[in-house]
Protein backbone atom coordinates (compact mmCIF):
# COMPACT_ATOMS: atom_id res chain seq x y z
CA UNK A 1 0.00 0.00 0.00
CA UNK A 2 1.48 3.29 -1.07
CA UNK A 3 0.12 6.52 0.32
CA UNK A 4 0.82 9.72 -1.53
CA UNK A 5 -1.34 12.18 0.39
CA UNK A 6 0.40 14.12 3.18
CA UNK A 7 -1.43 14.47 6.46
CA UNK A 8 -2.98 17.86 7.01
CA UNK A 9 -2.90 18.77 3.31
CA UNK A 10 -5.54 21.28 2.28
CA UNK A 11 -8.22 19.74 0.12
CA UNK A 12 -10.35 21.61 -2.42
CA UNK A 13 -13.88 22.64 -1.42
CA UNK A 14 -16.27 19.73 -1.68
CA UNK A 15 -13.67 17.24 -0.50
CA UNK A 16 -14.08 18.16 3.16
CA UNK A 17 -15.96 15.90 5.54
CA UNK A 18 -18.48 17.48 7.87
CA UNK A 19 -15.87 17.51 10.66
CA UNK A 20 -13.40 19.39 8.43
CA UNK A 21 -11.06 16.41 7.87
CA UNK A 22 -10.01 15.77 4.29
CA UNK A 23 -12.07 13.10 2.57
CA UNK A 24 -10.00 10.10 1.63
CA UNK A 25 -9.75 9.47 -2.08
CA UNK A 26 -8.26 6.10 -2.99
CA UNK A 27 -7.23 4.83 -6.41
CA UNK A 28 -6.63 1.18 -7.19
CA UNK A 29 -3.83 1.80 -9.65
CA UNK A 30 -1.63 -0.03 -12.12
CA UNK A 31 1.21 2.29 -13.19
CA UNK A 32 1.65 0.31 -16.43
CA UNK A 33 -1.94 1.07 -17.55
CA UNK A 34 -2.46 4.26 -19.55
CA UNK A 35 -6.06 4.76 -18.31
CA UNK A 36 -4.88 4.34 -14.73
CA UNK A 37 -2.08 6.88 -15.22
CA UNK A 38 -4.50 9.31 -16.92
CA UNK A 39 -6.99 8.97 -14.05
CA UNK A 40 -4.29 9.60 -11.43
CA UNK A 41 -3.10 12.64 -13.39
CA UNK A 42 -6.68 13.94 -13.63
CA UNK A 43 -7.03 13.75 -9.83
CA UNK A 44 -3.65 15.41 -9.25
CA UNK A 45 -4.52 18.23 -11.69
CA UNK A 46 -7.48 18.96 -9.41
CA UNK A 47 -5.21 19.15 -6.33
CA UNK A 48 -6.41 15.76 -5.11
CA UNK A 49 -3.62 13.61 -3.69
CA UNK A 50 -5.24 10.18 -3.50
CA UNK A 51 -4.09 7.22 -1.49
CA UNK A 52 -2.55 5.02 -4.21
CA UNK A 53 -3.08 1.29 -3.93
CA UNK A 54 -0.92 -0.63 -6.39
CA UNK A 55 -3.38 -3.49 -6.44
CA UNK A 56 -1.14 -5.90 -8.36
CA UNK A 57 1.33 -5.70 -5.45
CA UNK A 58 -1.29 -5.40 -2.70
CA UNK A 59 -4.53 -6.98 -3.95
CA UNK A 60 -7.77 -6.20 -2.13
CA UNK A 61 -9.13 -9.02 0.00
CA UNK A 62 -12.45 -10.69 -0.83
CA UNK A 63 -14.48 -8.46 1.52
CA UNK A 64 -12.96 -5.27 0.08
CA UNK A 65 -13.52 -6.48 -3.47
CA UNK A 66 -17.13 -7.35 -2.66
CA UNK A 67 -17.63 -3.85 -1.22
CA UNK A 68 -16.05 -2.27 -4.33
CA UNK A 69 -18.37 -4.27 -6.57
CA UNK A 70 -21.38 -3.15 -4.51
CA UNK A 71 -20.29 0.51 -4.68
CA UNK A 72 -19.78 0.18 -8.45
CA UNK A 73 -23.11 -1.63 -8.91
CA UNK A 74 -21.35 -4.41 -10.82
CA UNK A 75 -21.14 -8.16 -10.68
CA UNK A 76 -17.65 -9.72 -10.58
CA UNK A 77 -17.56 -10.72 -14.24
CA UNK A 78 -18.38 -7.11 -15.23
CA UNK A 79 -15.19 -5.97 -13.48
CA UNK A 80 -13.00 -8.67 -15.01
CA UNK A 81 -10.47 -8.24 -17.77
CA UNK A 82 -11.62 -11.11 -19.98
CA UNK A 83 -8.76 -10.77 -22.48
CA UNK A 84 -6.08 -11.51 -19.87
CA UNK A 85 -4.59 -14.99 -20.24
CA UNK A 86 -5.36 -15.57 -16.53
CA UNK A 87 -9.07 -15.34 -17.32
CA UNK A 88 -9.13 -18.69 -19.10
CA UNK A 89 -6.17 -20.22 -17.24
CA UNK A 90 -7.83 -19.61 -13.87
CA UNK A 91 -11.17 -21.02 -14.99
CA UNK A 92 -12.88 -17.64 -14.58
CA UNK A 93 -14.55 -18.23 -17.95
CA UNK A 94 -16.68 -20.99 -16.38
CA UNK A 95 -20.26 -19.61 -16.47
CA UNK A 96 -21.25 -21.78 -13.48
CA UNK A 97 -18.98 -19.99 -10.99
CA UNK A 98 -20.71 -18.14 -8.15
CA UNK A 99 -20.11 -14.52 -7.16
CA UNK A 100 -17.91 -15.62 -4.25
CA UNK A 101 -15.91 -17.98 -6.45
CA UNK A 102 -15.30 -15.22 -9.01
CA UNK A 103 -14.25 -12.79 -6.28
CA UNK A 104 -11.83 -15.41 -4.92
CA UNK A 105 -10.28 -15.72 -8.38
CA UNK A 106 -9.93 -11.94 -8.62
CA UNK A 107 -8.12 -11.91 -5.27
CA UNK A 108 -5.80 -14.72 -6.38
CA UNK A 109 -5.29 -13.22 -9.86
CA UNK A 110 -5.49 -9.43 -9.38
CA UNK A 111 -4.54 -8.89 -13.02
CA UNK A 112 -8.15 -9.85 -13.76
CA UNK A 113 -9.45 -6.72 -11.98
CA UNK A 114 -10.37 -3.88 -14.35
CA UNK A 115 -8.68 -0.61 -13.49
CA UNK A 116 -8.50 2.03 -12.29
CA UNK A 117 -11.07 2.14 -9.51
CA UNK A 118 -11.44 5.36 -7.52
CA UNK A 119 -13.21 5.38 -4.15
CA UNK A 120 -14.39 8.46 -2.26
CA UNK A 121 -17.09 9.12 0.32
CA UNK A 122 -18.53 5.59 0.16
CA UNK A 123 -18.82 5.72 -3.64
CA UNK A 124 -16.68 4.15 -6.34
CA UNK A 125 -16.16 4.71 -10.05
CA UNK A 126 -14.24 2.93 -12.75
CA UNK A 127 -11.92 5.31 -14.60
CA UNK A 128 -13.02 4.27 -18.08
CA UNK A 129 -12.98 6.94 -19.35
CA UNK A 130 -10.87 8.69 -16.68
CA UNK A 131 -13.34 11.61 -16.40
CA UNK A 132 -15.98 9.23 -15.05
CA UNK A 133 -14.33 9.33 -11.60
CA UNK A 134 -15.14 13.03 -11.26
CA UNK A 135 -18.82 12.07 -10.78
CA UNK A 136 -18.10 10.72 -7.28
CA UNK A 137 -15.93 13.60 -6.03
Amino acid sequence: LTTSSPRGAKMPPGLQRDNGDPMTVRIYHNPRCSKSRQTLQLLEERSIAPEVVKYLETPPDAATLSDLLDMLGLEPRELMRKKEKEYQQSGADNPELTRDELISLMVRYPKLIERPIVVSGGKAALGRPPERVLEIL
